[in-house]
């Protein structure tokens, strides 16, 4: 069955699905897809801007299996063809095979050896933050209970994970003489530098904060541009930040905070660009409940319980739709996003066994 996987990837793998820039069409890769699963009734649906998805559905499974086929930029460091795939050392290298066309292999491998229920969700926008597809889809009247999304997790069952949050601020002063004194107040740039100290102040403040085994509150000061010139008092600046809370954290009352941290007369703008919840996604008590309803699923199914990541996953997307969910995949998020990405055999073989039994059980 590996070589078949293997067949699967360098052909997924030589479809370049790179995001950005995303130029992704409905043809390509899902017309590749389509051929593969005969006796699938497919779905795609163009969202606009590269965003495609692809639902492919046999029987009436109530398990969905959720596949994203973007991956990141190739960098210069790679030491070949980033889309042709080569396999040496116990390794399948190239780009997406880790991160995460190895499982979409590996699911193609198992459908076409099963009969039973099941469907597939191929999205091609989790890689960016403009993702449409996965929103569009639980907007939509699936009929799905459960979900269980690839990504790289060594072939464990992920029940919880961070949520994530991005925020563009800006700060406004008054351009004058650096000489004055008054420039420690009306500097733009100052006043972002004061809200930094807090900010980081506050974030390091929740390291006693516990889900799940995750600990503390994750957080970056991404960008910071401003001013004109040592000796001008800067008129304005802006900061990017982001953070990834855990599953009992309030998003909401933490974007408050960090707001209120600024000084309202200086901060000019305040908005948050991109929000992908935690995994299980509701508040602290309902969250737990989730966490437990995913254990359940995983130990029904046979899967082996990892721990909980810091990364983040549009499983949360599910969970927060209700279903519940989990995160497993073949490969590790090391290897993810990185120069001659690779998956090793062993995973890949892994995960198409236990794609096989899961399509050969009630879905």
């Amino acid at each position: 069955m590996l070589q078949d996987v293997l067949n699967h990837l360098e052909a997924l793998v030589s479809f370049d699905t790179r995001n950005p820039p995303r130029l992704i069409g409905t043809g390509g890769i899902f017309d590749y897809l389509r051929a593969q699963l005969p006796g699938f009734t497919v779905t795609v649906t163009d969202h606009g801007a590269g965003a495609v998805s692809m639902l492919a559905v046999r029987g009436n499974p109530k398990r969905v299996f959720n596949v994203h086929l973007d991956t990141v930029p190739s960098s210069p460091n790679w030491s070949a063809d980033p889309h042709v795939l080569r396999v040496e050392g116990g390794k399948a290298i190239g780009l997406g095979a880790c991160d995460i066309k190895g499982a979409a292999a590996g699911l193609v491998a198992a459908a076409q050896r099963t009969t039973g229920d099941a469907a597939f969700l191929f999205s091609s926008d989790e890689e960016a933050n403009d993702a449409r597809c996965i929103a569009a889809f639980l907007a939509g009247d699936h009929g799905f209970e459960e979900a269980i999304v690839a990504e790289p997790t060594r072939c464990e069952a992920v029940l919880a994970h961070r949520g994530i949050s991005s925020v563009l601020m800006r700060f406004q002063g008054q351009a004058g003489h650096a000489s004055g004194a008054n420039a420690f107040d009306l500097s733009a740039v100052h006043q972002a530098m004061r809200w930094g100290t807090k900010a980081l102040d506050h974030a390091q403040a929740q390291s006693h904060a516990r889900f799940g085994g995750l600990t503390g509150l994750r957080f970056n000061i991404g960008r910071i541009e401003g001013g004109i010139k040592a000796n001008m008092i800067a008129p304005a600046a802006e900061l990017r930040f982001g953070f990834r809370p855990l599953p009992s954290m309030d998003l909401d009352a933490m974007h408050a905070h960090f707001r209120g941290l600024a000084d309202p007369a200086a901060l000019a703008h305040y908005e948050e660009t991109f929000r992908g919840p935690s995994l299980p996604a509701g508040d602290i008590a309902r969250a737990e409940e989730k966490r437990l309803a995913a254990r359940d699923l995983a130990d029904a199914l046979g899967l082996p319980i990892g721990n909980a990541v810091d990364f983040w996953t549009e499983a949360s997307l599910f969970s927060q739709a209700g279903l519940t969910a989990l995160v497993y995949g073949p490969g590790d998020i090391a290897q993810a996003h990185t120069a001659d990405e690779w998956v090793e055999l062993d995973q890949l073989a892994t995960a198409a066994a236990t794609y096989t039994r899961l399509l050969e059980q009630p879905a």
